[in-house]
C-alpha cells in the first residue's frame, strides 16, 4: 500500500499552514512552522499566488492533514460530489467519518498518522468486528472500540489518559474505562474545525 513519506514538518511549511501532523509536536516550541517561517528552499520572496495557485494549496492542505494520497482524495470528492447537499461539507464530513480519523478524535491516537497504523494492524473494531481499513466510513450509531488484547499497548493508553483534557467532538461519545467511543451523529460543517477553505478544493476539481 502507497504511503506518503515526506518529512512531515516540511509538508506544514510549504503550505504555510499548521496540520497537526506530528501530534504533541505541533503543540510544542519544536514546531517547525514556529521555528521556521520560509518555505522550504525558498531563496527570496514569492509573488502573489494566482487563483489556481490558492485552489491547490488548500486542497494539498486538506489532503495532508488527513493523509491522502492525489487517487484516495480524487475518490473522495467524487463520492463527495454526487450526494446530495454542498460538495465541500460533504467531502469534509466524509474525511471526518474514516475510520483512522475517528479513532483519532476518540484519543485512541495521538495523531491520524497513529490511528492509520492501529486500523491497519487490526487493533481496533467497528460494533465488535476487526476492520482494518482506515478509509471505512464509520455510520451513525456505529461502536468503535479498542480490542482487547490490544488494550495494553503503551501509545493508546498513554493518548486515552489525556483524553479528558482534550476537545471531544460534539458527535462522538467516549467510554475510557470501556476503550469504545460511539458515533452519534455526523458533524455539522462548524463542528470541523480545521485550516482549510474547502470552496477552493471545489473550485478547483470544477473545471
Amino acid at each position: 500500500m502507497a504511503r506518503y513519506l515526506e518529512p512531515k514538518c516540511r509538508v506544514c511549511r510549504r503550505l504555510g499552514a499548521k496540520l497537526y501532523l506530528k501530534a504533541s509536536r505541533c503543540l510544542s516550541d519544536k514546531c517547525a512552522l514556529n521555528r521556521r517561517k520560509s518555505v522550504p528552499g525558498e531563496r527570496q520572496r514569492m509573488g502573489k499566488l494566482t487563483p489556481y495557485a490558492i485552489q491547490l494549496k488548500e486542497k494539498q492542505k486538506l489532503r495532508n492533514m488527513y493523509g491522502l494520497l492525489e487517487r484516495q482524495f480524487h475518490i473522495f470528492f467524487d463520492r463527495a460530489s454526487r450526494k446530495k447537499g454542498v460538495t465541500g461539507d460533504n467531502l469534509l464530513i466524509m474525511l471526518e467519518a474514516r475510520l483512522d480519523n475517528v479513532a483519532f478524535r476518540l484519543c485512541f491516537a495521538s495523531s491520524r498518522a497513529m490511528a492509520r497504523q492501529l486500523v491497519l494492524h487490526g487493533h481496533l473494531q467497528v460494533n465488535g468486528k476487526k476492520v482494518d481499513i482506515p478509509s471505512y466510513q464509520v455510520k451513525i450509531g456505529d461502536v468503535v472500540s479498542v480490542k482487547e488484547k490490544s488494550r495494553q499497548i503503551k501509545s493508546i493508553n498513554d493518548t486515552l489518559g489525556g483524553a479528558a483534557s482534550q476537545n471531544l467532538p460534539a458527535w462522538l461519545t467516549l467510554d475510557v474505562d470501556k476503550y469504545e467511543g460511539k458515533v452519534e451523529r455526523y458533524p455539522n460543517r462548524d463542528e470541523i474545525t480545521i485550516p482549510v477553505n474547502e470552496q477552493a478544493v471545489v473550485e478547483l476539481y470544477s473545471k
